[in-house]
């Protein structure tokens, strides 16, 4: 049985203050977080923000999930990339929480502020990380129900697109059971291998995490842990979306030197999807860079269920390098332009 534990603000909006000033920031966010006991001993964390936008229900609910293993989605995707606020907690222009719900993560257990009890406890494969995280999506939807029928995307960055392509199989699985209830409406891999969270003000603000917790403490041990899964593919599973209908992106910086754009390429064309030859023979479409006129910011072409986003100017991680280009990318992905 799994043991829900949060510290939900509800349906007031709260001013999101500036802890390391002591002041409050002109920006109102909806947010609540909390733990999910996936397993005896293994704690997940999660932290929720809700779409700025008075409809939010017309607006998709996008999970973040980190690389690594061992990365931490609550605090390097939500401060560095797409959250409503950066490093230094100032308002972030191209925070994702404009266009979309955000749920960020920290995944596997260990990583984070989520937690294990002992080592023991700690994954060894991304098919422990999928069950894991069915727990916790079983939960979640039936705790916030109102994100029941809203579009549901998975987004993933690095190792964490190798997480998300095994999650989005199983989540299919528990779909079709009546396990899980939610709007699946498809994954996107970025850059995929297939602190504010430290202070003493964030932990007194989340108000649950334990004394014995520190924020990332157990990173290493879950990177040591996963090691013998690291350089297993997992292209059979993305054949397996595309089979099933889901919409599956893949998208990637054109100057990740860690996994590159052409690499990515080379994969994708050992997928055994019956769409594969038409994809290919497909011209890239030039996108405009928001963030400068008449200039060409990414390259795209979308065939049936599969998508693929080349992003200029940008390594490994995304949003961080072209933020505003992969706030458009996110728009596109989830049909909202």
């Amino acid at each position: 049985m799994a043991w829900w534990r949060s510290c939900c603000l509800g349906v007031a909006v709260l001013f999101v203050l500036g802890f390391n000033r002591g002041c409050p920031l002109p920006v109102q966010a909806k947010e609540s977080w909390g733990y999910v006991d996936v397993r005896e001993g293994a704690h997940m964390f999660w932290w929720l923000y809700t779409a700025n936008n008075s409809s939010f229900e017309n607006l998709p609910l996008i999970m973040w999930l980190q690389g690594g293993p061992g990365g931490s989605s609550c605090g390097f995707g939500n401060f560095e990339e797409i959250g409503p606020l950066d490093t230094d907690l100032k308002p972030r222009e191209t925070s994702w929480v404009r266009a979309a719900s955000v749920l960020f993560v920290d995944n596997p257990v260990g990583t984070g502020y989520s937690y294990t009890d002992s080592p023991d406890a700690l994954t060894k494969d991304v098919a422990m990380v999928a069950a894991d995280m069915m727990v916790l999506l079983r939960q979640f939807f039936s705790e916030k129900s109102e994100f029941q029928g809203i579009p549901f995307y998975i987004f993933s960055e690095s190792y964490g697109g190798k997480m998300a392509a095994a999650i989005s199989a199983e989540l299919i699985k528990a779909i079709q059971k009546g396990s899980i209830k939610c709007n699946f409406a498809g994954v996107a891999l970025g850059d995929s291998w297939i602190s504010p969270l430290g202070s003493s003000s964030t932990v007194e603000k989340l108000g649950i995490i334990p004394k014995s917790v520190t924020w990332g403490g157990q990173a290493e041990a879950v990177f040591v842990n996963m090691a013998g899964d690291f350089m297993k593919p997992v292209i059979d599973i993305v054949d397996q979306l595309l089979a099933a209908g889901v919409n599956v992106t893949i998208y990637n910086g054109q100057l990740d030197l860690i996994v590159d754009t052409m690499g990515q390429e080379m994969w994708v064309k050992k997928l055994k999807w019956d769409g594969l030859q038409a994809f290919n023979q497909m011209k890239w479409t030039a996108l405009e860079d928001p963030a400068a006129a008449k200039q060409t910011g990414a390259f795209f072409k979308i065939y049936k269920n599969f998508a693929f986003y080349w992003i200029l100017k940008a390594g490994h991680m995304i949003p961080s390098d072209q933020a505003q280009m992969a706030l458009r990318m996110m728009k596109m992905v989830t049909l909202q332009a």
